[in-house]
């Protein structure tokens, strides 16, 4: 016989069926009872009663179970800790999670450990900056979900951010560089003026790509940068 937790968490109610066996429920207040199908004890059984606790637990026709990978990743996605982040790693971000449902959404996030992270490394290993940002992205979305009660341990605690690659990098320009390339390109070409926005502005490539003539007045462009939002 299932053992009753003590002392129990709120809102949660055990019955004994006519089969003789224990089932859980979440009732909050006067709301509809919600059944906790998971084995009790289980990481399983302590999402989805922090999602019926929630409000969560009825998810829309067709939505990820919520002990998956997928559920927990758009629970993410609707917390401060996501949206906080700027628009530009939000993206970089989006794009990483895209590839990891793609393999891994139907899977128990309860489930995954250091080795699963480890090895989502050791598979981008050839391009080192991709192994460091997905990292970083895992790192965001277990860190949220140890912080909300959803896990009970980080994976991505004791894992070791790949080293990137050590090299002289592409050679700088020099003057002379700029002088052959003004040459070739002349005031009034495309190719001259991306060499003026990304040569005097400063600006980091995302923000280099959205400056447009409708960020310039008065002979000065001016527009709020993705990453930090300063003017």
């Amino acid at each position: 016989m299932q053992v009753m937790p003590r002392p129990r968490p709120p809102h949660l109610h055990r019955e004994i069926t006519r089969h003789g066996k224990a089932a859980w429920y979440v009732r909050v207040g006067k709301g509809p009872r919600i059944r906790i199908r998971a084995e009790f004890g289980t990481p399983e059984f302590d999402v989805e009663y922090q999602a019926a606790v929630s409000g969560a637990a009825r998810p829309l026709k067709n939505a990820p179970a919520i002990t998956t990978l997928a559920w927990l990743v758009a629970r993410y996605r609707g917390t401060s800790a996501w949206t906080e982040l700027s628009v530009a790693t939000r993206r970089q971000r989006e794009n990483i999670l895209r590839h990891v449902l793609e393999t891994a959404g139907d899977k128990p996030f309860a489930s995954i450990g250091a080795a699963a992270i480890n090895a989502g490394i050791e598979r981008r290993a050839k391009t080192p900056a991709q192994a460091y940002h997905f990292l970083e992205t895992m790192r965001g979305l277990f860190r949220w979900a140890k912080k909300a009660g959803m896990v009970k341990a980080d994976p991505t605690a004791d894992v070791d951010a790949p080293r990137r690659k050590q090299g002289p990098g592409f050679r700088a320009w020099t003057e002379d560089d700029v002088a052959i390339y003004e040459t070739r390109w002349p005031i009034g070409t495309k190719e001259r003026v991306w060499l003026a926005v990304l040569l005097y502005t400063g600006l980091r490539r995302g923000d280099a790509v959205r400056l447009g003539r409708q960020h310039v007045r008065d002979g000065v462009a001016q527009l709020a940068t993705e990453k930090t939002g300063t003017a």
